[in-house]
């Protein structure tokens, strides 16, 4: 699954244009029932690699979940991290703000919740926030209590390089970083939406504001575009992924996960000298209960 695992992976911004990926596209796989198969093969692979990761306990992994409302992120997680020990697998999804949090630096309520060494730690949202519904919603910016003279036109460009900064810093101390944004359509929106509306057991996932923030689309694809095209970085890299059919979104996702954790050289902690000799002795004793 590596190929597939490459496909959608940006280390590099420069020249990014969101129109150039498909939301439709499932690479050469047409077969759902096949890709069901490589996921199940995938989630057992990541259920080892977690194993590893939290015996090791040298690395930990944080994996960045950003989209459109409806896109899938919520099945995605579940979908991938079906395989995983609850005890090395934390998911925080983050809403709006609260008072304590807008009294701290945007990043603060984010890296509260960073993953210890040895686990996985899933960000539903995440402090890109600050560089997609704060920007696109002006009024949102003048809530944050930021000193007037420091918000400037430079303030994303700023933010941009904080969050770089953040990420490198991360890359540096042990933390695998991957950020994924599920590609939706428009017209696959509309659609999900409409199920939502139209089947009485999911009417609790629809907000009247969510068709509000429908009308704001080309100004929220924007702000990914820029986003993506500023932040992509070879320690902390982008994944574009077609979200239209979720089969093969969640497969791309566990292919992306599987084929960077698989080059962090995993593995369980070698037994020191002279250990094994009481070990030995240990099993001798309850032996001869």
């Amino acid at each position: 699954m590596g190929k597939l695992a490459k496909r959608y992976r940006i280390e590099d911004g420069e020249g990014f244009r969101l129109k150039d990926w498909d939301p439709g596209d499932t690479a050469w796989l047409d077969d759902k029932v096949v890709a069901q198969e490589a996921l199940a093969d995938s989630v057992a692979r990541l259920a080892e690699m977690q194993d590893k990761l939290y015996a090791q306990d040298h690395w930990s992994v944080l994996l960045i979940f950003q989209a459109m409302d409806a896109a899938g992120k919520d099945s995605t997680i579940k979908h991938v991290m079906s395989g995983i020990n609850p005890q090395g697998c934390q998911v925080t999804a983050f809403k709006q703000p609260s008072a304590e949090e807008l009294d701290h630096d945007f990043m603060w309520r984010t890296t509260r919740h960073l993953p210890e060494r040895g686990r996985i730690g899933i960000f539903n949202r995440s402090y890109y926030e600050e560089v997609l519904v704060v920007r696109v919603h002006s009024g949102v910016l003048g809530n944050q209590r930021i000193p007037p003279k420091l918000v400037t036109k430079k303030i994303w460009k700023e933010r941009f390089e904080d969050i770089g900064a953040f990420e490198r810093y991360l890359a540096r101390n042990g933390t695998l970083v991957l950020k994924f944004f599920l590609n939706v359509s428009r017209e696959e929106q509309k659609k999900r939406f409409l199920d939502r509306l139209n089947e009485p057991e999911k009417h609790w996932k629809f907000q009247p504001s969510d068709v509000a923030e429908r009308q704001l689309w080309p100004d929220y694809m924007k702000a990914y575009e820029e986003m993506i095209r500023a932040t992509a970085a070879p320690h902390a890299p982008w994944h574009v992924i077609p979200a239209d059919n979720k089969w093969f979104t969640r497969l791309a996702v566990a292919a992306a996960v599987v084929d960077a954790m698989d080059g962090l050289d995993l593995a369980y902690p070698k037994v020191e000298p002279g250990i094994s000799e009481k070990l030995q002795a240990a099993r001798a004793a309850l032996e001869n209960e």
